[in-house]
C-alpha cells in the first residue's frame, strides 16, 4: 500500500511540475514553420506568407485556365456595428481561420464551415487616437497563442483554440497619441512590432518582447538622440544627437513605426520602414531628420541599427517611409545579388542591397512626382523640386501653397505588393492622386495632432486614381497596368497558377493574368476590399480568402476623392472562394 502511495505521489508531482512548464511550440506551429511559411501551402502562417512577406502562393489549381469558375464558399460576418476599414490578412491553421477585425478584435472560424469558434473584443479606451481609422491588419500565430496590437497601443496573446488572454502588454501611452494597428513579426522567441501615432509627436520605435510571457527584451527608438535597449540595460544612442535635428525637436520627432516590418534569416535582420517626421511643416526642423522616412535593418537579437536608407529627407509632404521592404534574389547583368524592394510613398520604386542598404536604382512608379525630378544614381537622394515644397507660415499666417503629386496618401500607401518568383515582377497596387498642401503654424501638445499644415487631395486623371502595376525590378520599367476608377487600398496575392488577385472599393475581388494583366475574374462581396487576400489548400482543394469592409485613411483624410465614393457601403465580411468540383 506505502509503495502504491508513494507511485500515485510521483505521479502526481510529475503532472503538477508539468503543469508549471509554459505550453510549448510543440502545441501549434514553430518559428521553424513560420520560416518555411512560403513553401507551406496548406496554411497560411505568417502575414506576408513568409518571412520576406512575398504574398506568393506555389499554388496552380486555380490558374488562368479556370479562375473564370471560382464561386464563394461561404461569407462569414464579424458582425455588430463595428464595421469601417477590414484592412486584415488572415492566418490558416489547422482548419481555422485567424483574422483580425477594426476596433482591435480578433476572430477564429472554422476554414470548412466558415463558423466562428470564439471572438475577443479588446477594451478600448474612450480617448484612442487613431489617425487613420480603427483598422488592423493582422496576427501572428506560435504555439498555442494568436497576438496582435490594439489601438490603445497594447500586445495581446490570446490562446489560438479558445481566444482567451494568455498575456496582455502596454507598448505606448494612448494619451500620448500611441497607437498600433500592424501584423506582429516573430523571429525565434521574439515578438518584434513597430508602433503608430506620428502625427500626434511620438517618438517611432521598434520592440521585441520574448514570444511567450510578452516580456520587453529589446527596444530601439528610430529618432536620433534616444537610447536603446536591450535586457534592461542602455544599448546605444540611435545615430548622433543634433546631428539632422535642431535643439530639442528630436524628443517630438515621429517617425512611427506603422506597418511592422519584414525579416531575412539569411541576414538576420528585420527590416522596418519609419514614417513622416513631426510636424509636417518642414520649416520647423532643418536638417535630413534622421531616421525619419527611412529604411532600417535592424538584428533582430540585439535591436541594433546595421544600416539605414532614408527616401525623403527632410520630408515636407507626409511620405512615410514605412512601405514593406520586401526581399528578393535576382541576377542582374550576369551578377547574383541579395536585394530588397521598396514602393515608396513618395512615389519611387527603390531597390538596394539587403545585406548593406547599398542604392541600387530607383524609378518613379506614378505619373508624376512634382516633389523631385528623380533620384540622383550616385548618392541615391532625390533631386528635390525647391519649389515643389510648400511655404514657410509667417506670424500667425500660413505658407504659400503649392500643388504636390503624389498626395500626402501616397504614390503607395499601406497595401502590401507582391512578387512573383514565376514572373520575376512586382506587382504595386498604386495610386494618382496630387494635393494643395500649405503649412501653418504648430507647437507641440501631448495628446494634440501636430501637423503644422493643411491640404486638400485632388485627382489628377478623368479615368482613375488606382492602378494597379507590375514592375520589373531589374530595369525600373512598368510592364504592365491595370487602371481603377476609385483609389486601390488593399494587398496583392500573386501564384504560381500565373494569377494575381487584389481587391477595388467599389467591391470586388479581381484575378489578373500574372503576365499580362488581363481582367479574367472578378466578385462583388457588397462593401470595398481593402483587406489582403490569401490562398491555402485544403482537402485536396484550393482555396482564396479576403476581407471586405470598406473603410481606412481615403473616406477620412481624402477630401474631395472621398466625396466621390462617398455612397461605398461599409462592411466587415470574410469571403472565402474554391472552384467546385
Amino acid at each position: 500500500m506505502k509503495r502504491r502511495f508513494t507511485h500515485i505521489l510521483a505521479a502526481l508531482t510529475a503532472a503538477s511540475s508539468l503543469a508549471a512548464v509554459p505550453l510549448s511550440a510543440a502545441d501549434g506551429p514553430t518559428s521553424a514553420d513560420l520560416l518555411k511559411d512560403a513553401d507551406t501551402p496548406g496554411d497560411v502562417l505568417t502575414y506576408g506568407m513568409g518571412p520576406w512577406q512575398q504574398r506568393f502562393s506555389s499554388l496552380d489549381q486555380i490558374n488562368t485556365g479556370n479562375v473564370a469558375k471560382l464561386l464563394p464558399v461561404y461569407a462569414s460576418s464579424l458582425g455588430g456595428e463595428k464595421q469601417r476599414g477590414q484592412e486584415a490578412q488572415p492566418l490558416v491553421y489547422d482548419g481555422t481561420i485567424y483574422v483580425t477585425g477594426s476596433y482591435s478584435r480578433l476572430f477564429a472560424f472554422d476554414a470548412r464551415t466558415g463558423e466562428k469558434k470564439w471572438e475577443y473584443n479588446a477594451r478600448l479606451p474612450d480617448a484612442i487616437m487613431p489617425c487613420c481609422d480603427v483598422v488592423n491588419r493582422g496576427a501572428a500565430i506560435h504555439g498555442d497563442k494568436i497576438i496582435f496590437a490594439t489601438l490603445d497601443a497594447h500586445l495581446v496573446a490570446l490562446n489560438r483554440n479558445t481566444g482567451k488572454v494568455v498575456w496582455n502588454k502596454k507598448t505606448g501611452d494612448y494619451q500620448a497619441g500611441y497607437s498600433a494597428t500592424a501584423a506582429p513579426l516573430i523571429v525565434g522567441d521574439k515578438v518584434i512590432t513597430g508602433n503608430s501615432g506620428g502625427e500626434f509627436g511620438v517618438v517611432g520605435a521598434v520592440q521585441a518582447r520574448n514570444v511567450d510571457t510578452g516580456e520587453l527584451i529589446w527596444e530601439r527608438p528610430v529618432i536620433e538622440g534616444h537610447i536603446g535597449t536591450l535586457n534592461g540595460q542602455p544599448n546605444g544612442m540611435t545615430g548622433k544627437l543634433n546631428a539632422t535635428w535642431q535643439g530639442d525637436l528630436w524628443k517630438t520627432g515621429g517617425g512611427a513605426t506603422w506597418l511592422g516590418g519584414t525579416y531575412d534569416p539569411g541576414t538576420n535582420l528585420v527590416y522596418f520602414g519609419t514614417g513622416n517626421p513631426a510636424p509636417w511643416n518642414s520649416h520647423l526642423r532643418p536638417g535630413d531628420n534622421l531616421y525619419t522616412s527611412s529604411t532600417l535593418a535592424i538584428d533582430a537579437d540585439t535591436g541594433v541599427i546595421k544600416w539605414h536608407y532614408q527616401t525623403t529627407p527632410h520630408d515636407g509632404w507626409d511620405f512615410d517611409g514605412v512601405n514593406e521592404f520586401i526581399p528578393f534574389d535576382a541576377t542582374i547583368k550576369g551578377k547574383a545579388m541579395k536585394l530588397g524592394a521598396k514602393a515608396d510613398r513618395n512615389g519611387y520604386f527603390y531597390v538596394l542591397d539587403r545585406t548593406t542598404g547599398k542604392f541600387i536604382s530607383a524609378n518613379r512608379f506614378v505619373m508624376q512626382t512634382t516633389w523631385a525630378d528623380g533620384i540622383n544614381p550616385k548618392t541615391g537622394r532625390p533631386n528635390v523640386i525647391d519649389a515643389g515644397r510648400p511655404g514657410a507660415p509667417s506670424g500667425t499666417e500660413k505658407g504659400k501653397p503649392v500643388f504636390s503629386s503624389p498626395s500626402f496618401l501616397g504614390g503607395k500607401n499601406w497595401m502590401p505588393m507582391a512578387y512573383s518568383k514565376d514572373t520575376e515582377l512586382f506587382y504595386v497596387p498604386s495610386n494618382d492622386w496630387g494635393m494643395d498642401i500649405w503649412n501653418e503654424p504648430i507647437a507641440y501638445k501631448k495628446g494634440a495632432a501636430y501637423l503644422g499644415a493643411g491640404f486638400t487631395i485632388k485627382p489628377i486623371a478623368e479615368d482613375h486614381i488606382g492602378v494597379l502595376r507590375a514592375m520589373d525590378p531589374k530595369t525600373g520599367k512598368i510592364v504592365w497596368e491595370y487602371k481603377n476608377k476609385a483609389p486601390l487600398w488593399g494587398g496583392v496575392l500573386t501564384t504560381h497558377g500565373n494569377l494575381v488577385f487584389t481587391g477595388t472599393p467599389e467591391g470586388y475581388l479581381k484575378a489578373f493574368d500574372a503576365k499580362t494583366g488581363q481582367e479574367l475574374w472578378k466578385f462583388q462581396t457588397g462593401s470595398g476590399v481593402v483587406g489582403s487576400p490569401i490562398t491555402w489548400e485544403q482537402d485536396g482543394e484550393q482555396y482564396v480568402g479576403v476581407m471586405s469592409g470598406w473603410g481606412g485613411a481615403v473616406p477620412l483624410w481624402g477630401g474631395e476623392v472621398a466625396k466621390t465614393f462617398k455612397e461605398i457601403s461599409q462592411g466587415g465580411m470574410l469571403w472565402v472562394f474554391k472552384i467546385p468540383k
